[in-house]
């Protein structure tokens, strides 16, 4: 009995566990892109500085993913900040003015150029609109530290304009039959969405690093296919619901056990700390009753030397 009662407070742990779980399954499911690009990311950087032997300031690397990258392209140039400061750079899809600095600063600090072609949308997303160029990126991280501990670092452009040009532009052919707007997209360092206007030449500005494309509003989609999708999510919300629900309820009533279970435990041990009294019965009553030992009494007369 008392296995059984231990086994049962045991159980509740495991089902906060589960029903926390089942609660942020949809957080996980939105954070989980963020994670999976930053890990790309530092990846790509610490490949590309493994990769090369010796990386030369002022040259451009171009690096070589493994076969599971393919359709990827990626750059690295090492830069010095006082000559970045001056100069600026032109590199790749990006145009940087002068007066930019990293901050925190550093000396020296490394920049990387990503195009991820055929891999955009595997990656990348955004809700309601289509990719017409692949999504590119420009990142920087600091050069001095240790080989193992590269950090990100912010390009400050004083109020300065960085431009992203892209030189091909892919529209679905259904939207070319309508007049779409494209839109710049950046997606931030910090899992941010920032949209802006298209200038001529299909060029982008912005402020700051990232990732960039190009988008076109998305077709919408036929009403059976929307309510099928509506459909589906509402039976996947409504089952989600009455397995939580169910995993409350079979929550409460093991905690009330457990409580009541604990406390007769408490009960059970100070009973057996304490001294054991006899029961006698008074009536329709039953009382505790001592056994207690009398000292037999002398007469004072009665002594005999």
């Amino acid at each position: 009995m008392g296995s059984n009662n231990s086994n049962i407070c045991h159980v509740i742990p495991l089902m906060s566990w589960l029903l926390l779980l089942l609660l942020s399954l949809n957080v996980v499911r939105g954070s989980s892109d963020k994670s999976d690009r930053e890990t790309l990311d530092s990846y790509i950087h610490e490949y590309a500085i493994k990769n090369i032997s010796k990386l030369r300031t002022g040259k451009l690397y171009d690096i070589h993913l493994p076969a599971n990258f393919s359709g990827m392209e990626v750059s690295i140039v090492r830069v010095r900040s006082a000559s970045f400061w001056r100069r600026g750079a032109n590199f790749s899809f990006f145009r940087i003015p002068r007066r930019v600095l990293p901050w925190p600063f550093v000396r020296r600090f490394d920049i990387i150029y990503e195009k991820f072609g055929n891999l955009s949308s595997k990656y990348y997303d955004v809700s309601g609109y289509t990719f017409v160029t692949p999504v590119i990126g420009l990142l920087a991280y600091d050069a001095s530290r240790g080989r193992e501990n590269y950090g990100m670092v912010e390009l400050n452009t004083m109020g300065n304009q960085i431009l992203v040009y892209f030189p091909r532009i892919s529209i679905p052919q259904d939207n070319n039959k309508k007049n779409v707007t494209m839109k710049c997209v950046r997606f931030v360092t910090n899992g941010t969405i920032e949209f802006s206007n298209v200038t001529k030449n299909n060029t982008c500005i912005t402020q700051g690093q990232g990732h960039f494309a190009i988008v076109v509003p998305s077709l919408k989609p036929d009403d059976d296919e929307k309510k099928d999708g509506k459909w589906k999510w509402w039976v996947i919300g409504f089952g989600v619901g009455i397995v939580g629900l169910i995993l409350l309820i079979v929550m409460a009533t093991l905690i009330c056990k457990c409580v009541g279970i604990k406390k007769r435990g408490n009960m059970e041990k100070q009973s057996e700390k304490s001294e054991a009294l006899d029961t006698v019965w008074v009536g329709n009553s039953r009382m505790p009753s001592a056994s207690g030992i009398r000292t037999q009494a002398v007469l004072e007369t009665s002594y005999v030397p």
